[in-house]
């Protein structure tokens, strides 16, 4: 046991924690995502509660003591203030979110799709993964990328080309 063990994160079965997330909380708070929670890359949970089947989009930030109800969408880039209460079905968003809309039966099963998807590719990448030994030395004759400035073309003129092909 840690120093605050209650505030260690809990990550109920089938949730789905993308890269580059961030999870935390105060001590004496707990992070929540129960079943089948759905956190996009990027996001930041600090001391709140994700329920079942709720899906946080890229980006978001979800803070203290806010809760997500079950089926609920935060939209990508969205900041959940603390306390914030979301009812159960609805799509959130914005700065600061707000309720946008309830979701159809299509959406949810949509987001429940998806991520099963995820849980598919857990279980596959678990049960194929082998251990490697790291190369010893670089192989020989290894090519490499190599880039001068003449190579780099600005975005406006690559669209540019691009129109003047089509």
């Amino acid at each position: 046991m840690g120093l605050y063990p209650s505030s260690i994160p809990r990550l109920e079965a089938g949730g789905n924690v993308q890269d580059t997330c961030v999870i935390h909380s105060f001590h004496a708070k707990v992070v929540f995502i129960e079943e089948n929670g759905h956190v996009g890359h990027g996001a930041i949970l600090h001391g709140c509660t994700i329920r079942k089947n709720v899906l946080i989009g890229m980006n978001s930030v979800v803070m203290d003591d806010a809760v997500i109800d079950e089926n609920s969408f935060v939209a990508a880039m969205s900041f959940v203030s603390s306390g914030m209460q979301v009812e159960p079905n609805v799509l959130v968003a914005g700065i600061p979110a707000k309720t946008v809309r309830p979701l159809s039966e299509q959406e949810v099963q949509w987001k429940s799709l998806g991520t099963s998807g995820y849980q598919r590719l857990s279980v596959h990448s678990l049960a194929t993964m082998k251990a490697v030994s790291p190369l010893e030395a670089e192989e020989e004759g290894r090519k490499r990328v190599r880039w001068t400035k003449a190579d780099a073309i600005s975005l406006h003129e690559t669209k540019k080309t691009n129109k003047d092909k089509s």
